[in-house]
């Protein structure tokens, strides 16, 4: 296991990440949330959507094998029962890392998508968000770390 601080970081040191669970109604959604500030500072990101062909401005992809060029990263940002569907067609495309976001309200985490992607070689983050460690960080996102971490939402080691 790796210690979340450097999971993060291998993560967010990729520069091509699908967003899933984009949502073509973004006020407030977690998801949409993530996909914003990672384009913002610079990461080619991309919408990951089976029912929107737009989002944020931006073309959405109906999943992750549709995307030109493939990623190397994934925030999975569904519901945990879809979780699993988007964990093994990462796998199947050789993705090696997928962050599971888990904050305020529901939660994208799922134990047989976890199981499941580790078993295949695949570092996954299963619990907290991208946006809590530098450089997709703010002062807001580093707090919710802080108690995030303290109530077990954040994993220390992944």
């Amino acid at each position: 296991m790796v210690e979340m601080k450097a999971a993060a970081s291998e993560f967010l040191g990729k520069k091509r990440i699908a967003v899933t669970g984009v949502s073509r109604t973004p006020q407030g959604h977690g998801s949409n949330i993530v996909y914003q500030r990672l384009r913002d500072r610079g990461y080619q990101v991309f919408a990951i959507n089976p029912n929107a062909d737009e989002v944020e401005g931006d073309r959405c992809y109906h999943d992750l094998k549709s995307v030109p060029g493939g990623v190397e990263a994934v925030v999975i940002g569904t519901r945990p029962e879809i979780a699993e569907a988007a964990m093994r067609e990462s796998a199947d495309l050789g993705i090696e890392y997928v962050w599971m976001h888990r904050s305020f309200g529901a939660s994208s985490v799922s134990q047989a998508a976890t199981e499941y992607g580790r078993r295949h070689g695949i570092t996954v983050i299963d619990g907290g968000c991208p946006l809590m460690f530098d450089p997709a960080a703010d002062g807001g996102h580093k707090a919710m770390r802080f108690v995030f971490t303290c109530l077990g939402k954040v994993p220390k080691r992944v």
